[in-house]
């Protein structure tokens, strides 16, 4: 293998790809490097941990083909550090010499037969998503649960419902959803979220569509030259849809960022009280307040002005509503809630296709 290669080309795509293969829970040593391999006079990269898989393609000048895999650690971190231009690289045995008119250096490598072949996926649905809505995931993924002991909630369910898509995560205490598309395919799919958290990492800017292919078992995310394929998880996802209210005793509809400002200060009182706080709705007053108790400490109420009906108060977790108001970019929400036990609710008419839904805390 010999081709030259723009440094800036090389250390965008090890950064896209080299973070799979730096995870801690990588069980082959082999999945601690990147592949490089040439193809069709591009230089193609590629990691994988075994459950998800990164693949990219830069443009490159092949002089002779080949394959070879690299600690993928040293070897973006070393190609950072170079400066921009031209890098020649040139495979002798298993050495790979990296050199510029500075710097010259050999890696040494393991063969690329001992690489995991990255799975293909022949058979299953087919469509593309608009990259803007691949993006927007991210209004729902920090709702997945991280404990691996319920794999089934680490996930981010995306199913069609009345010719729609829609993505959904919860850890049980809070729920987030987003319709995403239009559609008439039938979609069932369990993604992992981290798999979706690197999906929306390494999404080329200006991507205006991403390809998605999908079968039993795994599924595909094609954006230009980019491609990100992950394992599904094998389990029945919960029917949320039963878990959001459709009716409401009291609404309070107020500005977004001054909900978050007094969430974030009563928040800073919670902390003792594993982020409990106790919001509360008055119609006769036209505000919603915020109360905390710091026992060791002091305590706290704030205020903010919302067009309310009906009245109550209910306890939550801070970081839990603080997350969903991060969701919102919006200037005014809606915050609803039945009583102290019923699932609480964030929505937005400048919004309508996300929805929030908050366990209460037993106060």
């Amino acid at each position: 293998m010999k081709l030259q290669v723009t440094q800036e080309n090389l250390a965008k795509a090890l950064n896209n790809v080299a973070k799979v293969a730096m995870s801690s829970k990588n069980p082959l040593p082999i999945l601690n490097n990147v592949l490089l391999k040439t193809i069709d006079n591009r230089l193609s990269l590629s990691a994988t941990n075994l459950e998800i898989a990164i693949t990219e393609k830069i443009g490159s000048k092949v002089h002779a083909t080949g394959a070879i895999t690299v600690p993928a650690r040293l070897m973006q971190e070393y190609v950072t550090s170079l400066p921009s231009g031209v890098l020649d690289l040139e495979l002798e045995e298993h050495k790979l010499h990296i050199s510029t008119e500075q710097y010259q250096s050999t890696i040494n490598g393991v063969i690329a037969d001992e690489f995991p072949i990255v799975p293909e996926i022949s058979d299953g649905v087919k469509w593309t998503i608009p990259a803007k809505e691949v993006k927007g995931l991210a209004q729902v993924v920090f709702a997945a649960s991280g404990d691996e002991t319920r794999p089934v909630l680490t996930g981010v369910f995306l199913q069609t419902t009345n010719g729609n898509l829609y993505a959904a995560a919860t850890d049980s205490y809070r729920l987030a959803e987003r319709k995403l598309i239009k559609t008439n395919q039938k979609i069932a799919l369990l993604v992992p979220a981290t798999a979706l958290q690197e999906l929306i990492r390494i999404l080329p800017e200006q991507t205006e569509e991403v390809e998605v292919f999908a079968d039993s078992q795994q599924v595909l995310f094609k954006a230009k030259d980019v491609e990100l394929v992950t394992r599904l998880i094998d389990a029945t996802y919960p029917d949320y849809k039963k878990l959001i209210p459709s009716k409401f005793s009291t609404t309070a509809t107020l500005d977004r960022d001054e909900f978050m400002a007094i969430t974030k200060v009563s928040s800073l009182f919670a902390r003792e009280s594993a982020g409990s706080i106790t919001v509360k709705a008055d119609q006769e007053d036209g505000k919603i307040s915020i109360a905390s108790i710091a026992t060791q400490l002091g305590e706290n109420t704030s205020t903010a002005t919302a067009k309310v009906e009906g009245g109550g108060e209910v306890t939550l977790n801070s970081r839990y509503l603080i997350d969903a108001l991060n969701a919102l970019n919006v200037k005014q929400v809606t915050f609803s809630f039945s009583g102290k036990l019923e699932p609480c609710v964030l929505t937005s008419s400048e919004a309508p296709d996300h929805t929030y839904l908050i366990m209460p805390l037993k106060s």
